[in-house]
């Protein structure tokens, strides 16, 4: 990407610095760290250090935006990583949506973290799939963020196609080496999402060769549900599932 522009106010990337114990938040596709900040600031409450990048196009202009790749989206996480690892020795991803996805995409390539946890996981988006990609325009309008209760989402108001086409590419790309993750991994999913069908959660659980795994359903959230009214559920899960699986103790 050659062109830089000003990232969009309070979509920007956060790092929050408190314990050894580290967790990699990767927003979804078409949001920002803004969608969950909230839920990042509870984990850095309870003394986890908490980076979330801004994934490459986000948050800034649709023309960036149009011009970043799923490789792109997933050299951010990478990034995100390093500069984490660089004050913590245990790590963990929770990703939301295509958030999620990553997180799954890089843990099966071989990225060291001690566990995954996804929020509805981005494997099938159904508009996407029903769209005929050589009739399309160029920009594809975006829906209404997809949150049950009054909240406020950072988002572009169009989609480019290219970007749905390269969510779908990283979606094809990934679920084939599903089977190959071994490590703990916590799988919450909203009981009503109109985005991702519930039914890739229950696909992940089923396919994911982890020793160590579970689902938790949230009952009163749609799809981004970090921003949803199950957002403590969110956290209480999450911060239980580190703690039994972090490589250390205490979290500092």
């Amino acid at each position: 990407m050659s062109m830089l522009y000003p990232v969009l106010p309070g979509a920007d990337a956060f790092l929050l610095e408190r314990g050894s114990v580290g967790i990699l938040l990767c927003h979804g596709f078409n949001a920002t760290p803004q969608s969950v900040r909230a839920v990042g600031e509870r984990f850095a409450e309870h003394g986890f250090t908490v980076h979330a990048p801004r994934l490459a196009g986000h948050g800034t202009d649709l023309r960036d935006f149009a011009a970043s790749t799923a490789e792109d989206w997933k050299q951010s996480v990478r990034e995100g990583f390093d500069l984490l690892a660089k004050q913590c020795p245990s790590i963990f991803i929770v990703g939301q949506s295509m958030g999620a996805t990553l997180a799954l995409a890089l843990a099966t390539e071989g990225l060291p973290v001690d566990g995954i946890i996804t929020i509805n996981a981005a494997l099938s988006v159904p508009a996407y799939e029903a769209l005929s990609f050589d009739d399309c325009p160029d920009q594809l309008p975006e829906s209404a963020p997809d949150i049950k209760r009054p909240a406020f989402e950072i988002i572009y108001d169009f989609v480019p196609t290219t970007c749905a086409a390269e969510l779908l590419r990283l979606i094809r790309d990934t679920v084939p080496d599903l089977p190959t993750l071994q490590i703990p991994t916590l799988i919450l999913y909203s009981v009503e999402d109109h985005v991702v069908p519930s039914s890739c959660s229950d696909y992940l659980h089923r396919t994911i060769s982890s020793v160590d795994k579970r689902t938790y359903c949230l009952l009163n959230s749609y799809h981004v549900a970090t921003l949803d009214y199950d957002q403590e559920a969110i956290v209480e899960e999450t911060i239980r599932f580190v703690e039994q699986f972090s490589r250390l103790t205490e979290t500092g």
